[in-house]
């Protein structure tokens, strides 16, 4: 699959594949700045459970990820908007938002970044993924997405576990995961000479172990610290379980609840770190993470 220079200029005929495949990307286009597409995370929130949200101990807006002239947003919680707008993110730009499930920490604000995305509905466009307790009708819930909503979109893709779609450059996987949501997902987005894996809301499975294999950049979202016995979420030891066994060039810990801000997230990730061997982090809001640094004698954390 190739794409000209002019391609990657285009924002308002976006192309996408719906696939079950691998894209292949032509790999001269990829030498640009000194070999790296530019890449950047932003972290627009690090809360985990309702108490951290309700009482915003951390901002709970998602996280924010930019390929090039491509911008995807991943589980916009309450007050993505402004945190959006907080930290010089235009939701205008938005190419695709990903939700991995129904919880009101990932999915509040689906529907005005919709909004903001489309201008209120003056240009339709933008893509929407997310488990199918978001967008589809369920036994016991009805879909985030409103019907007003749902027609201001170019397109929504309901995704179940190993799902793969495509988006110019970009493929991004549906990670199986272990939630109270059973529809619930995660995300790997396999960016041109970097994959990003993001765990969502889940307990550690083999199968979950397998999907998350060959990530650059590892995104875990623990809400316990170490030495606590939950079902369906993580907490310390399952993510230096899960590190130990991906190897990624970096691990980020973060969607933290009550209880992991009380041991120190800060502390947590030092012991990850220690254990596996694997620089770790604990997610701070308004983390900028550049990975185009790995590799380099440049730290891809700013302030690290």
């Amino acid at each position: 699959m190739n794409y000209d220079s002019k391609r990657l200029q285009q924002k308002s005929s976006l192309r996408f594949h719906h696939t079950t495949t691998i894209i292949f990307i032509n790999s001269q286009l990829l030498k640009v700045n000194n070999g790296w597409f530019m890449t950047k995370i932003i972290f627009l929130g690090t809360a985990g459970n309702t108490a951290v949200v309700s009482k915003q101990l951390r901002g709970s807006g998602g996280i924010v990820i930019q390929v090039e002239d491509l911008q995807f947003h991943l589980d916009p919680g309450p007050g993505a908007l402004v945190k959006a707008r907080e930290y010089g993110i235009n939701p205008h730009h938005t190419t695709a938002i990903l939700v991995s499930h129904n919880h009101i920490n990932h999915c509040n604000d689906l529907n005005v970044l919709i909004d903001a995305m489309t201008h209120g509905g003056i240009e339709r466009r933008g893509l929407i993924l997310g488990s199918k307790s978001v967008l589809q009708p369920q036994q016991d819930s009805h879909p985030v997405i409103s019907k007003y909503h749902q027609q201001l979109v170019e397109r929504i893709i309901p995704l179940e576990k190993n799902h793969k779609v495509g988006i110019e450059l970009i493929e991004i996987n549906a990670i199986p995961t272990e939630h109270h949501d059973s529809t619930a997902v995660g995300f790997k987005i396999f960016c041109p000479k970097l994959t990003i894996s993001y765990t969502g809301d889940t307990g550690v499975t083999d199968e979950l172990l397998e999907s998350l294999t060959g990530s650059d950049l590892l995104i875990l979202n623990v809400p316990y610290p170490s030495k606590k016995e939950v079902s369906g979420n993580l907490t310390t030891d399952d993510a230096i379980k899960i590190v130990s066994h991906v190897r990624p060039k970096l691990a980020i810990l973060t969607h933290f609840g009550s209880e992991m801000l009380k041991a120190d997230p800060l502390m947590e990730a030092r012991e990850v770190q220690r254990i596996t061997g694997v620089q770790t982090i604990a997610a701070q809001d308004g983390l900028v993470i550049s990975p185009s640094g790995f590799g380099h004698p440049k730290s891809p954390i700013h302030g690290y």
